[in-house]
């Protein structure tokens, strides 16, 4: 019922920047809290940053000062603003959307990340 389709991935040098965009379709997403995580090789997936539906925004303390995510309810779009990229930051990004009543979470297929020289 909900699909999510992230872009915007790619490789870049250290200290570079990208813009993360996920789409949704389906029904119910401005009331959803939105969420980036991220997966690195032979980690856990770890949290990176989440927009609630009333636009108050969190992030994980690797990341602070340095990403930021924003969303435009007008078309259904979750953005993730990363900047002085550095290798640790190489990983698989996957927007989710959080559950609401009589629903589930739901997850993009992720987008791959990679900062390196």
């Amino acid at each position: 019922q909900v699909q999510l389709v992230e872009s915007g991935g790619g490789l870049v040098q250290p200290g570079g920047s990208l813009r993360l965009s996920c789409a949704a379709s389906g029904s119910i997403f401005s009331a959803r809290d939105m969420r980036w995580y991220r997966q690195a090789p032979g980690k856990q997936r770890e949290l990176v940053a989440v927009i609630t539906s009333g636009g108050s925004t969190n992030y994980a303390d690797s990341v602070k000062g340095r990403f930021t995510i924003s969303r435009d309810n007008g078309v259904n779009t979750v953005h993730l603003q990363m900047n002085r990229l550095n290798p640790e930051d190489t990983a698989v990004y996957y927007c989710n959307a959080a559950p609401v009543m009589g629903s589930r979470s739901y997850w993009g297929q992720g987008t791959q990340v990679t900062v390196s020289s």
